[in-house]
């Protein structure tokens, strides 16, 4: 991984919300991505980066090599299915869907359908916290759901300041929070599942590569594990960038 150290990526005027937590990063590394994928859910497990895509005819679920960005597996959705957030379950994966209501459940290492679930309401972003999936729905609220069954086993509503927080995106469980895009921004907001509190804001709108269309969003942000580090790109994006949040 190319390591790279880019002063204009850092952010200098923190953005509105809590204090205390990050509200800046620096850039640490990069990788090529594919600018065909239209990024939903990013996920880096057991040494491999796995990334779900949207679009109808274009959707798919994807491994990479988390040292070079190369494509090492890929299997597409069926059309009409708009595909979204991911996250791993033990030997499994759970893929949502945006407007389609079902969640498919897949073999990790094969990726081959073993199942699909029905839930009502968009799918957006996917995470799991510990012993329960963490989902949302493009609206002010969390859900909680067994990542056995995936029934619904509770939510919990998002607020910064006093002020509900529309429209989270891509999710990562790390360390008991909840990182989540918020769509159509640059900023990617930290969670406290028990309560809905944000407790960290950061703007990552230095990270936009250069020739980027503003319709090409921030999108998809993984936790590396055993550091403070995470991986985060963005829809159609040339460029996975490695980084750590800083006050």
């Amino acid at each position: 991984m190319t390591v790279v150290f880019v002063l204009s990526a850092a952010c200098t005027t923190p953005p509105s919300g809590p204090t205390g937590g990050p509200t800046g990063f620096e850039v640490l590394g990069t990788l090529p991505h594919d600018t065909g994928a239209f990024t939903q859910g990013l996920e880096l497990v057991d040494g491999s980066l796995y990334e779900g895509t949207g679009l109808q005819g274009q959707s798919s679920l994807r491994r990479l090599d988390p040292s070079s960005g190369e494509l090492e597996q890929r299997v597409d959705l069926p059309e009409p299915l708009f595909g979204e957030g991911i996250t791993v379950v033990g030997d499994r994966i759970w893929q949502l869907t945006w407007r389609d209501g079902v969640a498919i459940e897949r073999d990790r290492d094969t990726f081959e359908e073993v199942r699909r679930v029905t839930y009502e309401g968009e799918g957006w972003g996917l995470c799991r916290d510990g012993d329960r999936l963490v989902m949302s729905d493009g609206s002010d609220e969390l859900a909680f759901r067994d990542p056995s069954s995936f029934a619904e086993t509770g939510a919990v509503a998002v607020r910064r300041d006093g002020q509900p927080v529309t429209r989270l995106n891509e999710l990562e469980c790390v360390d008991g929070q909840v990182w989540a895009n918020v769509w159509q921004t640059d900023e990617v907001v930290r969670i406290d599942p028990a309560n809905g509190q944000v407790t960290a804001t950061v703007d990552l709108g230095g990270l936009r590569p250069a020739g980027v269309p503003e319709t090409d969003v921030l999108n998809g942000i993984a936790a590396v594990p055993g550091t403070d580090e995470f991986l985060v790109t963005g829809k159609n994006w040339p460029t996975i960038f490695r980084i750590r949040f800083t006050r």
